[in-house]
């Protein structure tokens, strides 16, 4: 889960990361309140869940004088479609230098990623497509509680060794905060020291209930429904529902959608020894999606009762059309249950996901 930038910089001052003086508005009228308390130039900063936030007119400067009307023009904006309810006031930072700063998880090694440059800033992208080279990187296992001093010396290179303490709070906060990316950018120093002038903290998933959160902000409606009936599900962009059962078949599914030019929707498996009553709930799931147009259902019998999937079906009573394909334990009944309910039954996953495509057609 992202937390938004407020939060993240109130973790990173927590573990010793210097941030600017700020504080979080919900209304114009609210900043109005502290004008006198605010340094003749701040910053206003939208805080939502998305990136690219600076250059799509998120973050704005402002002065005593025009402070509330640029909070409410602010407070006005969506911020590639995310509406703006929050903002981060801060003080205006006299930069002298920017650097980038990261921590993530790299899956291929199961160790710490660790990158650091001396071009921070909202084109760091760019940078890092043009000027790779510029990137400094280090690995290191996650088992270790700290960076060791040579990495750090390695990465900081001609930068101030007072970065150095940076890099490891960031690294800190990185594994007490079972984080997959932890990252300053910019992260700058001026006259009066070091400071993390953005922060991003994305917390995985599975350790939310350890990290005391109690609900995902990065789910959709459908994706927390999903979650309260133990689910496995992905929006995604297309008009064509899926539901399978195991990881792999689904996920063939979704494949061979769009080998054949069709568009999926979602990613729903609903697990092994799906009953009647689960089956119902993930076909409703996937048809409350009002750019569903089609389903296919693609279940292997084994543990999974195919007559209680067809009844699941059945008793779903959607309006799209459901296409199926049926395999395995009790597969004789289960299709005669659905053929006499007047659905599609198809007898393998190509006859299947072809006649879906040539619905949406």
């Amino acid at each position: 889960m992202k937390l938004l930038e407020y939060e993240a910089k109130t973790i990173f001052a927590a573990h010793g990361i210097p941030v600017p003086k700020g504080m979080v508005i919900r209304s114009a009228t609210e900043l109005a309140a502290h004008i006198p308390d605010l340094p003749p130039e701040f910053v206003l900063k939208a805080q939502v869940e998305v990136g690219g936030r600076g250059k799509a007119g998120g973050i704005l400067m402002a002065d005593q004088e025009d402070g509330k009307d640029r909070a409410a023009e602010l407070f006005d904006r969506t911020i590639r479609g995310v509406t703006v309810r929050e903002i981060l006031v801060e003080e205006r930072l006299a930069i002298t230098h920017e650097y980038y700063a990261s921590i993530a998880v790299n899956r291929s090694s199961k160790q710490a990623l660790l990158l650091f440059t001396d071009s921070g800033g909202v084109d760091i992208e760019t940078l890092a497509q043009e000027r790779p080279d510029a990137i400094r990187r280090a690995s290191i296992p996650l088992l270790l509680n700290r960076i060791p001093s040579f990495m750090v010396r390695d990465l900081l290179g001609s930068a101030p060794k007072e970065l150095g303490a940076i890099l490891q709070n960031l690294y800190r906060v990185f594994l007490v905060k079972d984080a997959l990316l932890a990252e300053i950018n910019p992260l700058v120093t001026t006259s009066t020291g070091v400071y993390a002038a953005d922060a991003k903290l994305i917390i995985d998933d599975n350790a939310l209930g350890r990290q005391g959160i109690t609900q995902n902000r990065d789910l959709t409606e459908r994706e927390r429904e999903a979650e309260k009936h133990g689910f496995s599900y992905v929006e995604l962009c297309g008009d064509i529902g899926v539901i399978g059962n195991g990881a792999g078949l689904t996920m063939a599914t979704l494949d061979l959608i769009e080998y054949y030019g069709g568009h999926a929707a979602n990613f729903l498996d609903v697990g092994g020894g799906a009953d009647q009553e689960r089956v119902m709930h993930a076909v409703r799931l996937v048809a409350a999606d009002p750019t569903v147009r089609v389903i296919v259902v693609n279940l292997l019998g084994g543990i999974t009762r195919c007559d209680d999937v067809a009844r699941g079906i059945i008793s779903a009573g959607i309006s799209q059309p459901v296409i199926v394909r049926l395999a395995g334990t009790n597969e004789a009944e289960g299709q005669r249950l659905l053929a006499g309910s007047g659905y599609q039954m198809m007898g393998s996953m190509e006859q299947a996901v072809l006649a879906a495509v040539e619905a949406v057609r």
